[in-house]
């Protein structure tokens, strides 16, 4: 409990974060002495806890999920695509695919007693499940008040759970009574596959019919929007061993793109990652992190991304972490605005041009992935910018719809011909013309397509596009041909298990294939 309690301090701030037009009162509680007899007494006790499952997921550096960083799934997993690379230490690894169960920096997304500020998120996935059982014991709330409450949190759990199934597999899932019981050890054994799907969809379906509607969610929190996007992403994961969840997905991209949600495409790509791009205007948007740059969440990627001698757009030099790839840079056609902030040349600080053609050893692999515009604010807050992080967005649904409509079960001539509309809307967009229907011959050619432009459109963004590469057998082909690495198979489809994992199991927990 004593931990929760650390949990339920922050999230005060937590709230600053995520509520910019908000006028709630965020004066800090102090819950040093709570214990689950007392606590929670009010509706703002409740809150807290809310708030406190929000933590898990937004971009810090210390411990958010969706850190703008080497410490975030969205830099991780696109390590392992062509979108990014890196020259050495653990990133070369995993853009090389030459990870183990030792490799610390990676599995501690799962869990670790060695980082000194997060625990990994499966634990985050514990809290849930007991603040959950603690709103559902609330007497002083009605009935609506613990769905809307529970949908929120269920959401949380929902996007953790398949995050890191996503990326591990399987998880280790306790239940409330084991939670509940914290002082007897008991080893658990990984939900199967099944069961695993099983918990996640429930959580994600309960969170789409309880949330807030788009319009009405405050921006940067969960809504029906979110949670059907992350179905949608469950669902398109299982989708290798059963395509029948096509059908599912249609219809709920369907939904997604009808009036009655809200959202519409914006007409400017670029934008929306430029200062004053995001925010409830723009109806694009299905989840964002707002950014506070006091030290709840924000955004570092410029630091991140930026060459160590880069003196340019008036912004400092960085940290120089990571680099796209020119093979990435090479597949997009001459006109597209998708890679704008594909940085290929800039001044450095002794004057010179570093360029494709000159690259000293900044631009050899690749351009920079600035991916946001040019911050000049970032120096004085710290490294951080205002430009909030967009995790999902419309575009991402008009590409799932098109791969619904083209592969699903007894897909005809007209589901093919609106694929391939629903695509072109977006390249369209992009200052790119539509391709024809007779270029798109067979289903090898419309994959080929496909992954383009969800490469090309969602770069640096979430992370799914290693999902995507996976879904359609092409992982291990994309790390060969583009990095030429050694340490390309099938059993890096997923990522290993800590040691301490498979310890912890006390025989119960079985490591994943090929470590």
């Amino acid at each position: 409990m004593k931990k929760y309690c650390k949990l339920f301090i922050l999230a005060a701030a937590l709230m600053g974060g995520l509520s910019l037009n908000s006028c709630i009162d965020l004066d800090p509680i102090d819950y040093s002495d709570i214990n689950p007899s007392n606590f929670p007494q009010t509706e703002t006790d409740v809150e807290s806890m809310v708030n406190s499952c929000y933590y898990s997921v937004r971009s810090s550096w210390f411990d958010g999920l969706f850190s703008t960083s080497e410490r975030g799934v969205t830099v991780v997993n696109d390590l392992t695509t062509e979108i990014l690379t890196c020259k050495s230490g653990f990133l070369k690894d995993v853009s090389d695919l030459n990870f183990f169960p030792t490799t610390a920096d990676l599995t501690r997304f799962y869990y670790t007693d060695t980082d000194a500020y997060s625990d990994g998120w499966l634990n985050d996935i514990s809290r849930c499940t007991s603040v959950l059982a603690q709103i559902e014991a609330c007497d002083f709330l009605s009935t609506e008040k613990k769905q809307r409450y529970a949908a929120e949190i269920r959401c949380a759990r929902g996007l953790i759970s398949y995050t890191l199934y996503d990326m591990f597999g399987p998880l280790v899932i306790a239940p409330l009574e084991v939670l509940e019981n914290s002082t007897a050890e008991k080893p658990l054994a990984r939900l199967s596959k099944e069961e695993m799907v099983k918990f996640i969809e429930e959580d994600l379906i309960f969170a789409a019919s309880y949330l807030p509607t788009p319009a009405e969610a405050e921006y940067g929190r969960f809504s029906q929007g979110l949670a059907n996007m992350l179905l949608i992403r469950l669902y398109l994961h299982e989708s290798p061993d059963d395509k029948s969840y096509y059908t599912k997905v249609e219809t709920i991209a369907r939904e997604l793109m009808s009036s009655s949600y809200g959202y519409r495409l914006s007409a400017d790509y670029t934008k929306m990652f430029e200062i004053g791009g995001q925010g409830k205007s723009n109806t694009e948007i299905i989840w964002a992190i707002p950014v506070n740059t006091e030290a709840v969440s924000w955004n570092d990627w410029h630091m991140f991304v930026l060459p160590t001698d880069f003196a340019d757009h008036g912004m400092a030099s960085g940290y120089e972490c990571v680099n796209s790839t020119w093979y990435f840079y090479d597949s997009f056609e001459e006109n597209d605005v998708r890679k704008t902030y594909l940085v290929t040349s800039y001044q450095a600080q002794n004057g010179d041009i570093v360029d494709r053609e000159n690259p000293s050893s900044h631009l050899e692999l690749g351009p920079i992935p600035l991916k946001y515009d040019y911050d000049t604010n970032v120096t004085g807050n710290g490294g951080k910018s205002s430009i909030d992080p967009i995790i999902y967005r419309l575009a991402d649904v008009y590409l799932t719809l098109a791969e619904a409509l083209y592969l699903k079960p007894g897909s005809s001539a007209a589901d093919k011909e609106e694929a391939m509309t629903h695509i072109n809307t977006i390249r369209n967009r992009a200052g790119l013309d539509g391709i024809s229907n007779s270029e798109v011959n067979t289903e090898e050619k419309f994959v080929e397509i496909l992954l383009k432009e969800r490469s090309h459109e969602l770069w640096c963004e979430n992370g799914q596009y290693r999902a995507d590469l996976i879904r359609f057998n092409k992982f291990v082909e994309h790390a060969e041909m583009v990095k030429g690495t050694a340490y390309a198979n099938k059993n890096k489809e997923l990522y290993p298990l800590p040691l301490s994992a498979i310890n912890d199991g006390k025989g119960l927990v079985t490591q994943n294939p090929g470590y």
